[in-house]
């Protein structure tokens, strides 16, 4: 469930939602009403008011930035309500002496919309974004041969629509512009997937790099594709399995990924966070990717999803349900 919250009209902690507006609560179920209230008295909370600020804070500077009200308004929320919504809700994490007078306040002041779900009834699928870490190399090698590579200065220039992604990579098109070399090729096309990645050097170092830009093709999922075609059933697809197919049926793997036709370019970021898409820094555990034409981007949602847990020297993880403010 996503709840976005709105200054006097919208509430929400995961930033992607919240404002001020006028009180009309959308949520009115008995059950929903307690779930925002107990989730309001999490002690929690205000003991992560510095992740928070933080989150909030790259939210202003985006929605500071001319271009970010083109993404607005959204419904009743207008772009000025969403920065008056974040600038209030800020007010709060840091003048707020107890849990109880946050909750307090946030309820007089904030309405919730509930987001319709993917069932029309509330319910939302939540999937995770991390920052792989792998072994790589600044130079070709034996070992390492599948390349990252740099955004093309004349990228702009190119004919429409871009090559596919098998185009690029069994072509000289881009070479001269590899930035790193992965020892494997899934491991590379992982950090297309991902947009991020933290790469250990053969002298131990750590080097990082993020999403520079992408070609024109439009992305397709392996996983989906492997689904079409009968190899797995949807229900469970997951990246440990997609990988363990592609295990043991390494011939099949090329083919898979070229029906990805997109294909990004990469820049090293020098131990930066990654960004998110609306190009501020992402804040673990507190940021969350929408659909920018349902929810306000920059916002805050309360939400409640489950999230794996890995207990240490445990391969498997446990499931615990989590409600948070993002």
């Amino acid at each position: 469930m996503i709840l976005a919250l709105i200054y006097g009209s919208l509430l929400s902690f995961v930033f992607s939602g919240l404002v001020l507006a006028n009180p009309v609560l959308l949520p009115t179920k008995d059950w929903e009403l307690s779930l925002i209230e107990s989730q309001l008295q999490d002690e929690s909370l205000l003991n992560d008011r510095p992740q928070l600020i933080n989150a909030i804070d790259h939210s202003l500077s985006f929605l500071a930035k001319p271009s970010s009200q083109k993404f607005y308004p959204i419904g009743d929320i207008s772009h000025d309500r969403m920065v008056r919504s974040l600038t209030r809700f800020r007010q709060l994490l840091v003048t707020a002496k107890t849990t109880a007078e946050f909750k307090q306040k946030v309820l007089q002041e904030f309405v919730f919309y509930q987001s319709i779900g993917h069932d029309q009834q509330g319910n939302v699928l939540f999937t995770g974004y991390y920052e792989p870490v792998f072994q790589a190399s600044r130079i070709k090698t034996d070992r390492f041969r599948y390349p990252l590579y740099r955004l093309p200065q004349d990228l702009s220039q190119w004919q429409k629509p871009h090559p596919t992604r098998k185009e690029l990579e069994t072509t000289k098109k881009l070479k001269g512009l590899e930035l790193v070399w992965l020892a494997d090729p899934m491991e590379a096309f992982l950090v297309h997937i991902q947009g991020s990645a933290r790469l250990r050097l053969p002298d131990n170092k750590i080097m990082t790099v993020g999403y520079a830009g992408k070609t024109d093709r439009v992305y397709t999922s392996i996983g989906k594709e492997l689904v079409k075609d009968g190899k797995l059933k949807l229900e469970e697809v997951t990246l440990p399995v997609v990988l363990d197919y592609f295990q043991k049926h390494p011939q099949e793997l090329f083919t898979y990924l070229y029906r990805n036709e997109s294909f990004v370019f990469f820049k090293e970021t020098e131990g930066r966070p990654a960004t998110g898409s609306i190009g501020v820094p992402v804040t673990a555990g507190r940021t969350i990717a929408t659909d920018k034409s349902l929810m306000p981007p920059g916002g805050i949602a309360l939400i409640t999803t489950s999230l794996p847990f890995f207990p240490m020297a445990a391969r498997c993880p446990s499931i615990d349900r989590w409600d948070g403010l993002c």
